[in-house]
């Protein structure tokens, strides 16, 4: 049966991306070759949206959404706007080193 979920992030600075996610994000790796890191995260959860021309994407969650932007602040990670209450969550979004945009957010809803 499914144990988990792989993601992907398709960048032009994987050396970089890779390094952000492991010395900024704090996430542990296992080097599975030529310095190709695999990301061992938190757990996962999947939601399904309506398309309106978006494609696939991924967030990460937090128990503490001002904690959590300042901890990553303190480590260097640039946050592109202010925390918004988005109804569902509270909500913001960092880059990365390519200059893509990742959301971070503290649901309000209650995990099974």
């Amino acid at each position: 049966m499914i144990q988990g979920m792989h993601a992907m992030f398709y960048t032009d600075k994987p050396e970089e991306t890779r390094a952000f996610f492991r010395d900024k994000l704090d996430f542990p790796a296992t080097d599975v070759g030529d310095g190709w890191l695999i990301f061992d995260t938190p757990e996962a959860d999947i939601g399904c949206h309506p398309s309106d021309g978006q494609h696939h994407r991924v967030s990460f969650y937090c128990d503490d959404i001002e904690e959590t932007v300042e901890t990553l602040k303190s480590r260097g990670v640039e946050f592109t706007g202010d925390i918004e209450d988005e109804g569902w969550g509270l909500a913001t979004a960092f880059k990365l080193p390519d200059g893509s945009e990742v959301q971070l957010y503290e649901p309000k809803y209650e995990k099974s």
